[in-house]
């Protein structure tokens, strides 16, 4: 599939646009930039251009146009009447991408419902009908529909179309529903463990860290969204450290809205960690602009207020150092790491288990000695400095991260006295 690509912003929009179409598997053939004060609302950059256009995709034989622009029905099909061949737009793109990346149930039924959304208001330009109804009057349950009682006065194909397609998106919409409520019970039923989620944007390297840290084989391409589907595993970034870490897709600048109430089951990860790594692309010049999309996203999901650690990624293959050092004068806590080669990862395991423990206290406990379960707690998840054995108890001394303090309390311990904060 050839492609003339054309966008009313600036060059790295269109190259983002071009990585886009050529993971769709599109040949860019040509690119298109217009710089507009005002959006023509019915072929959105004005008829002149548009003949220009139509010029262009003659003159390279291109088999279609995509705008990194969300179109209006309307716009595309005029568009296309001047044109002559297919428009899309931004989202129709990346609805296409998704569709190619699915590969289980869930995925599957989010990216459907998606594209129904996405398709629902443009029914009116489609020059064919779905194929569900193509054989009205049928023995199929669509044939049906489209057969006997749909043959009355008034009855036009569009309103039929209409019908099956929010039909269907009734049905993804419930199905999905029990998928939540199962996802939900899941993360839930991951019990007192620590749960660590990996943001950012497509092809920040994500899927890497994730198998570089706990051997997921997790399927890795140099392809933004190369994986829709989460994948939880079990990390220990210190001793007496367990904790859970899951990766979810990719984020990318004005990412469809249809996709992210879909893809909410997946999101919700992001909602229920406890820790957020925002893996960032540092050797991407547009490395600022994609922490402010990966933002956006999180906002949109609700997950904005959790505790979020930046980790600058690829760090191994910047370019230019001076880009490096203003991104660390904006985010002076960040990790620098490179996933690829394992640089910094000593660093981040640190820091993620620093995050996991919380401020150190110096505790006295008083135990059973029955209760062995204190001391093997304290053993390993703390430091113990001293122990004292009187009659049938024991007053121990230890070091312990605050966020631990529940799972010792829950162990039943005599008393527990903070001697030092």
């Amino acid at each position: 599939m050839a492609a003339v690509l054309r966008t009313a912003g600036g060059s790295d929009n269109l190259a983002e646009l071009t990585a886009l179409a050529e993971s769709a598997g599109a040949i860019v053939i040509d690119r298109f930039q217009q710089k507009i004060r005002t959006i023509n609302p019915v072929t959105y950059i004005g008829k002149g251009k548009a003949l220009q256009l139509a010029g262009r995709v003659k003159r390279f034989k291109a088999d279609a146009v995509i705008f990194d622009n969300d179109l209006s029905p309307r716009q595309v099909r005029e568009l296309e009447e001047i044109i002559q061949i297919k428009v899309l737009d931004r989202s129709e793109l990346i609805l296409d991408i998704f569709a190619t990346r699915a590969k289980t149930r869930q995925a599957k039924l989010q990216v459907e419902l998606a594209q129904l959304e996405y398709t629902y208001p443009r029914l009116a330009r489609m020059w064919s009908h779905l194929d569900s109804v193509a054989g009205a009057g049928g023995g199929t349950a669509a044939g049906t529909v489209g057969g006997i009682g749909t043959r009355g006065p008034g009855e036009q194909q569009l309103e039929i179309d209409r019908r099956l397609v929010g039909k269907r998106i009734t049905e993804l919409k419930r199905e999905l529903v029990n998928i939540d409520k199962r996802k939900l019970r899941e993360i839930k039923g991951r019990g007192g463990l620590f749960k660590i989620c990996l943001v950012g944007y497509t092809n920040a390297g994500k899927s890497t860290l994730l198998n570089t840290l706990t051997n997921a084989g997790v399927v890795v391409e140099d392809r933004l969204f190369a994986t829709l589907d989460t994948r939880t595993r079990k990390w220990r970034p210190a001793k007496g450290t367990e904790v859970l870490l899951s990766d979810t897709i990719g984020f990318i600048k004005s990412l469809p809205h249809q996709l992210v109430a879909s893809f909410k089951a997946t999101l919700e990860e992001t909602t229920n960690a406890d820790l957020l790594l925002h893996i960032v692309d540092v050797s991407n010049p547009d490395a600022l602009k994609q922490i402010d999309s990966v933002n956006k996203v999180l906002e949109q999901v609700g997950s904005n207020e959790k505790t979020t650690m930046i980790v600058f990624n690829k760090v191994d293959i910047i370019k230019k150092v001076s880009e490096l050092e203003m991104l660390q004068t904006l985010f002076p806590d960040a990790v620098c790491i490179s996933a690829r080669t394992g640089m910094g990862l000593e660093q981040l395991s640190e820091a993620v288990s620093a995050k996991y423990k919380g401020a150190e206290l110096l505790l006295r406990v008083s135990s059973s000695q029955s209760n062995g379960k204190v001391q093997s707690f304290l053993r390993a998840y703390g430091q113990v400095l001293k122990e004292q054995y009187c009659d049938s108890s024991v007053q121990i001394d230890a070091r312990l991260g605050r966020n631990q303090l529940p799972g010792l309390k829950s162990l039943h311990p005599k008393n527990i006295e903070i001697v030092e904060a």
